[in-house]
């Protein structure tokens, strides 16, 4: 599993806008229990001794570091590093005016703060804490509006105004893990040149802003964490590349047409001890041996072969090759195999550390295929393991099975084999809601590989925690594939249907 979503643990907006009778300023009231939050600057609303008024409005909103934390530390989570943490919140329409061109900054809080349980978002008769002058019963802020940091400060341009945020805030989540910073939250705004203009030296909760705008910004929305809308919650969403991408059942010989990269093979062990991985106690997280043979049908035999340098072989002609650790009970080794005049069907991998053998393994590599034409890719692709219905607490590993749409096997194969899958290199995949094709799980085909599938000797597989689904509907997942000859991905056509229950 490469998502993982936290919502928020706290949110509320704070203000020192005018009642509806335009005199008294609402900087006493709380929204922490209003379903949006709210940013906006009013400039000019009323005149009087100190000029034309300036009324604010800004959200603050709090996640749960805490449990982040206990995930990276129990493995749900990788480490600092390799992974990357995304703020989102979602664009809450409303019947006022919506401004365009705009920033928003993105800062964290630096004084604890009371979510409090207001409601009112109109009149501000919801008097509680926190609010624009306080942070607590107790606790006055520094500054009227806030306390924020002065670092690991960011920017949200919103050219239409009706965008959601997906910004990346891992520098300062891995702050907040590692405890150089306190978690308080986020505190979002507009910048000091869109917030209105105040010239003012006084109290009330107005803020001298010398450099604001002689024009209003009203008003920006988002769903708060009090919304009925599952999906539409703040959270943090942690991305990582959880694939594993095991060449066993697509192993090449090296070609000279191939780049160095591309006649690599990649080979896994999984030390599966009664039914989970665990480390192998002599190896632990250090690295393994990998020896390769040819020999009969069921045995290796002979000498060692021959590898050629690369990868995980450090010389020509080693007979070793070095394996890494990638995860509990997981390791693996890069080596590419030069084919002899008769190349060899069947080579049995031996995994070794001195001379105590932990794990033999076979595979039946193939000579690289070459194209007279651009290659046009159609294929069939069928979920071999997909149920009806799941529970939001089951994690789940979808297998797929993948055959090109014109395979015609013969009598022979059908009696005789099982059909082998064919390995996508690249693929990712898709989940949507079906009553309304919400986007649940967008594809995430960028540089944390997120929804990317893993492969092994048994084909395409992803892992996939139900609980970032909304009980009580119907889901659709699709596949895309990566076509090289085209250089883009291509949605395949099958849909896999499940519900998921409450």
């Amino acid at each position: 599993m490469a998502i993982a979503r936290y919502t928020a643990s706290a949110d509320t907006t704070i203000v020192n806008a005018f009642e509806a009778n335009l005199i008294t300023r609402g900087s006493g009231s709380n929204m922490g229990y209003a379903d949006s939050l709210e940013v906006f600057s009013i400039y000019g609303q009323e005149s009087g001794s100190a000029g034309q008024t300036q009324e604010l409005s800004r959200v603050l909103v709090d996640f749960p570091i805490a449990q982040i934390s206990a995930d990276r530390t129990a493995g749900t989570i990788p480490a600092s590093g390799s992974v990357s943490f995304y703020l989102k919140l979602f664009n809450a329409k409303t019947p006022f005016t919506l401004p365009q061109g705009f920033t928003l900054m993105v800062t964290p809080v630096s004084r604890s703060w009371v979510e409090g349980t207001g409601l009112d978002m109109d009149n501000y008769k919801d008097l509680g804490f926190a609010n624009w002058m306080k942070s607590d019963s107790s606790t006055s802020w520094t500054t009227a509006g806030g306390d924020y940091r002065t670092v690991n400060n960011y920017k949200v341009v919103f050219p239409q105004g009706y965008e959601n945020v997906e910004l990346n805030v891992s520098n300062l989540v891995e702050r907040w893990i590692a405890g150089t910073y306190t978690n308080y939250g986020f505190g979002i705004h507009l910048t000091a040149s869109e917030e209105a203009y105040m010239k003012y030296t006084g109290s009330n909760g107005i803020l001298q802003n010398l450099v604001g705008a002689a024009q209003s910004f009203y008003t920006k929305r988002f769903f708060s964490r009090s919304t009925e809308f599952f999906f539409k919650r703040p959270l943090i969403e942690a991305r990582w590349d959880s694939r594993v991408l095991d060449n066993r059942e697509n192993c090449f010989y090296s070609s000279s047409l191939a780049p160095a990269a591309d006649n690599l093979n990649r080979l896994y062990l999984y030390n599966y001890i009664r039914g989970r991985l665990v480390n192998i106690p002599k190896v632990s997280t250090g690295n393994i041996r990998v020896s390769f043979y040819s020999g009969s049908a069921t045995t290796p035999t002979g000498a060692k072969i021959l590898l050629p340098i690369g990868g995980d072989v450090v010389a020509n002609n080693d007979v070793n090759a070095t394996g890494s650790y990638t995860s509990r009970g997981l390791y693996y080794v890069d080596v590419a195999l030069t084919a002899a005049a008769t190349p060899l069907q069947k080579i049995y991998d031996v995994w070794h550390s001195g001379t105590v053998l932990y794990y033999t393994g076979s595979f039946f590599p193939e000579l690289m295929p070459t194209y007279a034409s651009a290659p046009t890719f159609t294929r069939v692709t069928s979920c071999k393991n997909l149920k009806k219905a799941y529970s939001r607490k089951d994690k789940t590993r979808f297998r797929f099975f993948v055959r090109n749409k014109d395979w015609n096997p013969t009598l022979y194969t059908v009696s005789t084999a099982v059909n082998p899958t064919e390995v996508i290199q690249s693929a990712s995949y898709n989940i949507r809601r079906v009553t309304d094709g919400w986007n649940a799980i967008p594809y995430g085909t960028g540089s944390q590989y997120s929804t990317y599938l893993s492969y092994d000797k048994e084909g395409n597989y992803f892992d996939f925690d139900m609980s970032l689904l909304e009980g009580g509907y119907m889901y659709e997942m699709k596949l895309s594939y990566y076509n090289d000859s085209i250089g883009d991905w291509q949605e395949q056509p099958q849909a896999f249907k499940f519900r998921v229950k409450e």
